[in-house]
């Protein structure tokens, strides 16, 4: 009995030889990924790239501009967002950063001089021996933490050439992508089987969803940023380029991130004014920030684009992270949407096995 139901599974989603493209294609991707990632990173880069790029070009050419000129537009302001970032903004955070590394120890004091009180404020939760304990690990994890930067920034000396090359490579392969898309497509499309119409609804559902993702994406880390930056220069919070950069940056990861920059944020403002109504200013003017992202930008930003339940999100944050590290978590969002996109385009037959039928109509 197991054996017939089985079978009669089996059939069912694996009776399509297009099922069996799909899966062919997927694992070639994920292999070049896996194993020439490294090398490749400049190439992958590009391509991505290239892909928010095409949203301005395709809508300068439906108004008429020729797509070469449309490409050459866009480039160049592409070109001038990449000079004020590396010659604008970098420099701004390197600073910033450099000046928190030379106050650390101060605020290492008095985060120790904070454990010590503990005790004698609330002896019915914090001993002695436990505030001595909490101040000397804080003390290895900052000596741990500045022995890793210091050993990183050293190691990362002969990669400036590098990185040199990729901030030449990178802009040139992005027009060229821009330029030759349709040509790349034809070239790329005489390698793949013909056979691919499952592929080719997974592609279509893949380049809906994900772009409107990125899009929407890349507008929430530059609002978020820019009205966090704004409200703590208003306040006068210190280092409130870097802090809002990392406000911006953390609506990256789901959930995880708003968390995470929580504590640099709440840390820093404590240590510049301790218990005060501009403490007390500051934390709620933050809060607010993450509320309306939370329940005003995310929802307007992406009420069409990616239609993923929470418990789906983390899901996909704890098993891409645990897979991939860091960069699993980065792109969780983007790999759910390609499994549920595949999910749904799977082909599936009949009880009978007579025709099998995908999960979306044929592109």
């Amino acid at each position: 009995m197991s054996s017939s139901l089985l079978k009669r599974w089996a059939r069912k989603y694996f009776s399509d030889p297009e099922a069996l493209i799909l899966v062919v294609l997927l694992a070639l991707g994920f292999a070049v990924v896996l194993f020439l990632g490294n090398t490749l990173t400049p190439v992958f880069a590009s391509v991505v790239i290239a892909y928010l790029l095409e949203a301005a070009v395709t809508w300068l050419t439906r108004r008429g501009v020729p797509r070469l000129l449309a490409v050459f537009l866009v480039f160049c302001l592409f070109l001038t967002f990449l000079l004020f970032l590396f010659f604008g903004l970098v420099p701004l955070l390197s600073k910033q950063v450099t000046q928190l590394a030379q106050e650390l120890p101060k605020m290492i004091a008095v985060g120790q001089h904070l454990l010590q009180v503990l005790p004698e404020r609330y002896p019915q939760f914090f001993s002695i021996q436990q505030a001595a304990e909490m101040a000397a690990s804080i003390r290895s994890g900052v000596t741990s933490f500045g022995q890793n930067l210091l050993s990183l920034s050293l190691s990362s000396l002969p990669h400036l050439f590098t990185l040199a090359l990729y901030l030449v490579l990178v802009p040139v392969m992005v027009f060229f992508f821009l330029k030759d898309k349709e040509h790349l497509h034809d070239v790329l499309s005489r390698y793949l089987p013909r056979e691919r119409g499952v592929a080719t609804r997974v592609w279509v559902e893949m380049d809906q969803q994900i772009g409107n993702y990125i899009r929407g994406k890349i507008t929430e880390i530059l609002l978020v940023g820019l009205v966090s930056v704004v409200t703590f220069a208003a306040l006068g919070l210190k280092y409130a380029m870097l802090l809002g950069a990392l406000v911006g940056l953390s609506v990256v990861v789901p959930y995880i991130g708003a968390i995470a920059v929580t504590v640099p944020v709440v840390l820093i403002a404590y240590y510049q004014w301790g218990p005060t109504r501009e403490f007390a200013y500051l934390f709620g003017a933050y809060m607010v920030i993450q509320i309306l992202d939370g329940n005003l930008v995310v929802p307007w930003l992406f009420s069409e684009a990616v239609n993923l339940h929470p418990i789906a999100i983390i899901v996909a944050v704890l098993v891409f992270g645990g897979v991939w590290g860091f960069w699993g978590v980065f792109f969780a969002i983007p790999l759910a949407t390609l499994v549920m996109a595949v999910i749904h385009a799977w082909p599936r037959a009949t009880d009978e096995g007579e025709h099998p039928t995908g999960g979306a109509s044929p592109a």
